[in-house]
C-alpha cells in the first residue's frame, strides 16, 4: 500500500452528522487524503442538523469544506454515488481504509448483502473483499434483530462496528467533548494519531 493512499469517508443519512464533519476536518486539517461520498439524503440531514448546506457538484463540496475548515483542497476528492469509474470502485485502488459515519441501517444491509447499487455499496464491498479496514458507524435506536443479525454477519467478516456512544468518564462539558470521545475511537481504528479526548486513566484538565 503506497503511503499516499487515500482513506475513503462516506455520509449517509442517518442523524450524527457532527460526528461526520468533526471527522473529516480532524482527518483534512491533520494532512491525511481523503475520498468523500456523500449521499443526497446525508446532504438533507446535513442542513437538518448544523448550519452547513452541501452542493450537489462534488468540486463544489470540495471548496465549501476546504473554506470551512481550512485544509489544503487538494487533499480531498468527492465522488457522487453513481461514479463508477471513480478509483473507490475498483480493487486495484482500493483506499487505505474506509468509514461510513453516519451509516443507516439500510446501508449497512446492503453492504452485509454485497449488493452494490451505488458508489458507497460498492467501495465498502471492495474494502472488505481486500481485506481493508471497514468501520461502520450506525445511528440507530433502538436495534432490531434484522440490524442486529446483519451487523454479527459483517462482524465476521472483519467489518468494525462502532455505534457512537460516547463515554462520559474524560469530564465532557460539551456536545462538542461527546462528539470528539466518538471521534477520538474511530480515528484510533484508522490507525490514526489523535489527541482529541483524554483516555482512561489519563488525568483530567481541571481548567486551572
Amino acid at each position: 500500500m503506497r503511503d499516499d493512499t487515500p482513506y475513503a469517508v462516506a455520509l449517509t443519512g442517518a442523524s450524527g452528522m457532527p460526528y461526520a464533519l468533526r471527522l473529516l476536518e480532524v482527518m483534512l486539517c491533520g494532512g491525511q487524503r481523503v475520498d468523500l461520498m456523500v449521499s443526497a439524503p446525508a446532504q438533507v440531514v446535513i442542513s437538518m442538523e448544523t448550519d452547513l448546506k452541501l452542493p450537489g457538484r462534488g468540486a463544489e463540496v470540495r471548496r465549501v469544506l476546504a473554506e470551512r475548515y481550512g485544509f489544503d483542497a487538494s487533499l480531498l476528492r468527492v465522488f457522487g454515488r453513481e461514479e463508477w469509474t471513480a478509483p473507490l470502485a475498483s480493487g486495484s485502488s482500493a483506499p487505505r481504509a474506509m468509514v461510513v459515519c453516519p451509516c443507516t441501517t439500510g446501508t449497512l444491509a446492503s453492504i452485509a448483502a454485497g449488493t452494490s447499487n451505488n458508489l458507497i455499496e460498492r467501495a465498502a464491498d471492495v474494502v472488505i473483499k481486500e481485506g481493508r479496514k471497514l468501520v461502520l458507524v450506525p445511528r440507530e435506536m433502538p436495534f432490531s434483530a434484522i440490524h442486529l443479525e446483519n451487523m454479527l454477519k459483517l462482524a465476521r467478516l472483519g467489518v468494525v462496528i462502532m455505534p457512537p456512544n460516547p463515554g462520559f468518564y474524560q469530564g465532557a462539558q460539551s456536545i462538542g467533548d461527546l462528539v470528539d470521545f466518538v471521534v477520538a475511537r474511530i480515528l484510533d481504528q484508522l490507525g490514526i494519531d489523535n489527541s482529541l479526548s483524554p483516555r482512561w486513566g489519563e488525568p483530567l484538565d481541571d481548567g486551572g
